[in-house]
């Protein structure tokens, strides 16, 4: 994106949003906006000197058009976790990833990126394994796609807590491998800044090409 953007981080509390956040603030021109459900998180963001918002998922879609309002861009990056139930993963990863797209609508952002899993476009390949969470990403980055916003999704591999070191691999389809955190936040952060993501979906995990030179490709 072109100049200084305000970017919404959606789930800016999660391990994934964190991240971006702050390379947002530190690595980049652009400004973070980070969306959380808890005062006390608000205040943590606030004391740091972030634009921080109160909004919750399972809340009206007008509460997350608010919370959106100003913003260029939202990056989607909230999930249930794999300690609940189907039921909260169907009202965070799918419902709330769908009420955030129609809250972009309402607040005029067009630009939205949303962190999937890696190989769930492909429904015969988990319909055996984690099925409700692959159908919440799968209907989700399907309703984006239809959605009309200039999106981009992103489908990660198996997440870890090691060090980023920015050298990825991309394309439609991946065989399954692992990807550290901050390298997604990496991923995330630079696709913000490369129209040809627009309209793009892709499988990423550690590889070999530099992030930016790997998205150039797309």
């Amino acid at each position: 994106m072109v100049g200084q953007v305000r970017v919404l981080v959606i789930g800016a509390n999660g391990q994934i949003g964190k991240q971006l956040v702050e390379k947002i603030e530190q690595q980049s021109p652009h400004e973070a906006r980070a969306m959380v459900r808890s005062k006390e998180q608000l205040e943590s963001f606030q004391q740091a000197g972030v634009d921080a918002v109160l909004a919750n998922l399972e809340g009206p879609i007008s509460e997350l058009a608010e919370a959106a309002k100003g913003c260029d861009a939202i990056v989607f990056t909230a999930g249930s976790g794999g300690h609940t139930g189907a039921d909260k993963t169907m009202m965070i990863d799918l419902d709330g990833a769908i009420k955030s797209m129609e809250a972009a609508k309402q607040a005029g952002v067009s630009r939205f990126v949303i962190v999937s899993a890696i190989g769930v476009h492909h429904r015969e390949k988990w319909m055996s394994s984690a099925p409700y969470y692959s159908a919440a990403k799968h209907y989700a980055d399907e309703w984006l796609r239809a959605s009309g916003l200039d999106y981009t999704i992103v489908r990660p591999g198996g997440l870890t807590n090691e060090k980023g070191n920015q050298k990825i691999n991309v394309a439609v389809d991946l065989q399954r491998g692992n990807i550290p955190r901050e390298d997604v936040a990496n991923v995330l952060l630079a696709v913000l800044d490369m129209k040809n993501t627009i309209g793009k979906s892709f499988d990423v995990v550690s590889g070999e090409e530099d992030i930016e030179a790997a998205l150039s490709s797309l």
